[in-house]
């Protein structure tokens, strides 16, 4: 077999790649089901906190859905598919569903347990990606943890943890 026959496109190993699809479209679920439950969050807060807290959540879904398209896309760049249902995303996401949370510190604390479920999934796919030399993921990747990791180090300043 030669050697160009086991890359794609861009120059990725096939196989791996396959590897990296799969995860990244996990990814990609999860990310739909913590923006979903972010926009319920914004448009069900109450309380002493609503002014601050709806503000934030909306800053957050905005950046979501943005990320949401990225992984999308570098689905599409790799050679996959991305998952595009809601009964996917369900069956696929380890971030549960949440409804109908008011309560701020309560979805404080949704978002943490979603950052921390997203922030596994990605350390894994930078591994995965640094095997297959897939810079663009890694690259893309990277940033997403650096960024989510000062946003737990907020979000718990803010429940004073």
């Amino acid at each position: 077999m030669k050697t160009m026959e086991k890359l794609s496109e861009i120059g990725l190993d096939r196989k791996l790649s396959a590897q990296l699809i799969e995860k990244l479209n996990d990814l990609l679920a999860n990310y739909q089901i913590f923006y979903q439950n972010t926009r319920g969050f914004h448009w069900n807060i109450k309380g002493d906190k609503f002014f601050e807290l709806h503000v934030k959540f909306e800053e957050l879904y905005t950046d979501l859905q943005l990320k949401i398209d990225e992984i999308a896309e570098r689905i599409l760049t790799v050679g996959g598919t991305p998952y595009h249902t809601f009964e996917t995303y369900l069956k696929t996401s380890d971030v549960k569903v949440i409804e109908n949370e008011s309560n701020g510190s309560a979805c404080v604390e949704h978002i943490l347990d979603a950052f921390a479920i997203i922030l596994s999934k990605e350390r894994g796919i930078l591994k995965l990606s640094d095997d297959l030399e897939d810079e663009g993921t890694n690259s893309l990747v990277s940033d997403y943890i650096r960024e989510k990791e000062k946003l737990v180090w907020m979000y718990s300043s803010f429940l004073a943890r």
